[in-house]
């Protein structure tokens, strides 16, 4: 980057999501791009008061899709493979893409063997004015970050 250019962040609201073999209007939000892993610690040695510390386990956070229902059954017939104990069949591929002003990918995550664990229908309500959001959690074997 030359002295002086500027490097404005992405903005947070252009982004889409590739399910493979769904295909499903946008996603008003989507939480949960996540990792950790856990620390071991043991005691070394004979030393009494130094512990080593190592990687543990490497845990991923789900996947929180939100997005307002319309007629598409895709999202909840994803699901009912999950329930019907056809998990081969529902495990798919899937990535988040940020994109910049110019609609072009700017951040990728990849995410392999993901399916849901669980679908929430949207509350209802009569009196309220907004759209009818559902929300779908998503779990994953790996994340990693191409772009």
């Amino acid at each position: 980057m030359a002295t002086g250019e500027r490097k404005d962040p992405y903005k947070n609201h252009r982004f889409l999501v590739e399910i493979d073999g769904i295909t499903q209007a946008g996603f008003r939000e989507i939480g949960g791009i996540s990792t950790s892993t856990d620390v071991i610690e043991y005691r070394v040695g004979n030393a009494p008061t130094y512990m080593s510390k190592l990687p543990g386990l490497t845990k991923h956070t789900n996947l929180v899709l939100k997005s307002g229902i319309t007629d598409s059954m895709e999202m909840f017939n994803w699901r009912k493979q999950v329930e019907d104990g056809k998990i081969k069949d529902a495990r798919k591929n899937m990535a988040v893409v940020v994109l910049d002003d110019e609609g072009q990918t700017a951040k990728r995550w990849e995410f392999s063997a993901a399916w849901p664990s669980k679908f929430e229908a949207p509350a209802l309500n009569a009196t309220a004015n907004e759209v009818a959001i559902e929300t779908v959690e998503i779990v994953y074997e790996t994340v990693k970050q191409t772009k």
